[in-house]
């Protein structure tokens, strides 16, 4: 019998398009003689809808007329199955259940925790980190703080609310001052580079924090590295078996990787690391973004890069596949790093195809990694089987 996937994706985040293009990649990955595979599209307005059409990328040219040839459904959890329920049902129509979620959802609602704790409510196996490693992982800021706590490097850093700022400006402009200039700013709860500034003295700070508001009120700031060289790792597993993969130098041609650098860039007719071949026709994602596989790297940067993102994806109690990025100071040698990024973009197939894993074996883990940590955490006691309030009586 065939396991029934839902994959989710969309949402209400700036980065609703790059997940629509990360779960294409998923639909095709996933082996048909394993699943029946069911596409679950969040829409902007958190509605949820199905239907065939989602399979195909150039559907989503317009989104409204997408939407209109879509069913518009809901979950409905019945004893310790999901059922997949049209909001306009037919007396005859089939009941369509989910025996797992896959998660291709980023940014704000989707990837923060949100749609986990509702899967979690909905007794549902899904794959991507819980929900607390999910919130940490969204939250930069909170990110940076456990990080600190684990020993993890980091550049200089501070964070406030906007309206801390606003407040008592001169109090955080020194702040800055003392991390230095230039400093990059950057919502804490966005990824893909969305609402990232640059400033390089205080008067194009204030200008850019303005800016940077626009997208989080609670904002990052940190030290630049002006001689920078970009390295990711990509882990894989659970808290109790995780693999750390080959390791990418990521190629830019600005002071920071923009959106256009991981989506736009090369797309057009990009085969990826090596050229490794991306499982889907239309936008490739993140396959688009210039890299090198393996970074040019001693062994030992290597090895320490490996084992920092192994102790990164303990400190968060991570699950699935995460992506953490690095930051190589080219003057020191020194290694920072930068984030955590719990579901990325295109799951990073193409560091494990370096590793001999496609991306089809790669969804067949995540998924099994997820069924696991059900039936692990099905054995575990939440409850006690008394009702306290037995011992009220009405007078």
């Amino acid at each position: 019998m065939k396991i029934k996937v839902g994959v989710f994706f969309g949402g209400e985040s700036c980065e609703h398009e790059i997940s629509c293009i990360t779960a294409n990649q998923v639909l095709h990955a996933l082996d048909s003689d394993k699943y029946e595979v069911i596409p679950v599209y969040i829409a902007k307005n958190r509605d949820l809808y199905t239907g065939d059409e989602l399979f195909d990328l150039s559907n989503y040219y317009s989104l409204n007329e997408l939407v209109s040839k879509l069913k518009k459904i809901s979950l409905v959890k019945d004893g310790n199955k999901v059922y997949i329920k049209p909001v306009k049902s037919s007396l005859f129509e089939k009941k369509e259940t989910i025996d797992v979620a896959f998660l291709a959802v980023h940014g704000t609602n989707g990837e923060d925790g949100t749609l986990q704790g509702f899967m979690e409510m909905m007794k549902l196996p899904y794959t991507s980190c819980d929900v607390l490693g999910s919130a940490i992982g969204q939250d930069k800021a909170i990110m940076k703080e456990i990080f600190a706590y684990e020993g993890i490097p980091m550049v200089d850093w501070t964070y406030f609310y906007y309206d801390d700022y606003a407040k008592n400006e001169a109090s955080y402009l020194s702040r800055v001052a003392e991390i230095g200039y230039p400093v990059i700013i950057k919502p804490a709860n966005l990824g893909s580079s969305i609402g990232i500034e640059v400033a390089h003295d205080e008067e194009e700070f204030k200008t850019k924090v303005k800016e940077v508001k626009e997208y989080d009120l609670k904002i990052v700031v940190e030290k630049l590295i002006q001689n920078l060289k970009e390295v990711n790792c990509s882990v894989m597993g659970s808290l109790f078996d995780a693999k750390a993969s080959p390791i990418e130098e990521v190629l830019k041609g600005d002071e920071i990787l923009s959106f256009e650098d991981k989506y736009v860039g090369n797309a057009k007719g990009s085969k990826g690391a090596k050229g490794a071949k991306v499982p889907q026709k239309g936008s490739k994602g993140m396959a688009t973004t210039k890299r090198k596989v393996p970074a040019d790297l001693t062994d030992e940067a290597t090895s320490y890069i490996k084992n920092v993102s192994l102790k990164v994806f303990k400190a968060l109690n991570a699950n699935g596949c995460v992506r953490i990025d690095f930051m190589i100071d080219r003057d020191t040698d020194k290694i920072y790093v930068n984030e955590i990024n719990t579901i990325p973009g295109s799951l990073a197939f193409y560091l494990w195809n370096e590793e001999g894993i496609d991306f089809s074996k790669e969804c067949d883990i995540l998924i099994e990694n997820a069924l696991k940590r059900y039936r692990i955490k099905e054995k575990m006691t939440f409850s006690f089987d008394t009702n306290i309030l037995s011992t009220f009586r009405r007078k």
